[in-house]
């Protein structure tokens, strides 16, 4: 499975960005699709995902209440709308699915086989 991840880019503190992945040749509604971001100097950690089965979705506790994971399933497209953001939130951000992945392995990179390239979101404070 290839994703393609966009919408990055330079915002000030308390702006919003909306960022997109999708999938090439397959139908995200097989995968559940996760966000992960990875801060300088920073290991990745689990930012949110969308389950593969209904419309489950989990957020970290970092951005809870800030961000929304969506999927349009006609767009074939997940998208993860970041409001408020803060310099804090400044990462590569990455889109990554799976088949199997379970809940209580979902924050972790490792279940994931499938990444999209990256995005750089920047919050300027």
């Amino acid at each position: 499975v290839q994703l393609q991840a966009s919408g990055g880019g330079l915002v000030q503190t308390g702006g919003s960005l909306t960022l997109s992945c999708a999938p090439s040749g397959r139908t995200f509604s097989r995968y559940t699709t996760t966000w992960f971001r990875q801060g300088p100097g920073k290991e990745r950690e689990f930012v949110a995902a969308y389950w593969r089965s209904g419309s489950n979705t989990y957020y970290a506790d970092s951005v809870k209440g800030r961000f929304t994971i969506s999927r349009d399933n006609v767009k074939n497209t997940v998208f993860l709308r970041m409001n408020s953001l803060r310099p804090e939130d400044t990462a590569v951000y990455y889109c990554a699915v799976s088949e199997r992945v379970i809940l209580s392995a979902a924050a972790s990179p490792d279940a994931y086989h499938y990444w999209g390239q990256g995005t750089l979101v920047t919050v300027s404070s």
